[in-house]
């Protein structure tokens, strides 16, 4: 029997959940202008995706009430949050509710999407093609305009913990060093690897 003939591992939930969540990921806020208001919804499934054209892809789930009213104006923002925004993510996961109630924000220049202030980053995008997939959908978008904050730190998602994350040092980590040789004493084949700083 090949490997191509092996029936797949049966993976429950909690299983796929469990070994993913081992994968640390940012955390965002997706934003946008729509008839009834601003909306928005937290988003941890974001990523680059294109330098060339310049593009980003993020997959919310098919059951969210927030996605539909965010893609209905085609344009959106993306707003990265810093590591003290733990309350701010929190009140965008929900469902209902008037979630910008106190919340100052920015309307942003391309998409009029609500910019969240003390971020680490934002873009602005524009919806090129939403595909199927499973229980979620995957959005690519072209980036209309973006920018990042230098002198602030990234909220991550880890083992299902929200938690902020210190940089290494020194600031050039990770940093290219050469593979050690092989036990018999040859010289492997010249590649790199990457190893974080300290």
């Amino acid at each position: 029997m090949t490997t191509d003939s092996l029936p797949p591992a049966a993976i429950s939930s909690e299983r796929y959940r469990h070994v993913l969540g081992h994968f640390v990921t940012g955390v965002t806020v997706v934003t946008a202008m729509h008839a009834d208001g601003p909306v928005g919804f937290t988003c941890q499934s974001f990523g680059a995706l294109s330098l060339d054209p310049p593009l980003v892809l993020l997959c919310p789930s098919k059951v969210s009430t927030s996605w539909p009213k965010v893609a209905a104006g085609g344009r959106f923002g993306v707003n990265m949050l810093a590591h003290d925004q733990i309350a701010l993510c929190r009140r965008f996961a929900v469902s209902g509710g008037d979630k910008f109630a106190d919340v100052p924000w920015a309307a942003g220049r391309f998409s009029g999407a609500p910019m969240l202030p003390g971020t680490l980053g934002w873009l602005e995008c524009e919806i090129v093609t939403v595909h199927e997939a499973g229980d979620h959908w995957i959005v690519v978008a072209r980036v209309l305009d973006l920018a990042a904050s230098s002198d602030r730190r990234p909220l991550t998602f880890f083992r299902g913990t929200l938690a902020g994350f210190r940089s290494h040092e020194p600031a050039e980590s990770p940093r290219a060093v050469p593979v050690p040789a092989d036990p018999s004493g040859g010289r492997m084949p010249q590649r790199y690897e990457q190893v974080p700083g300290d």
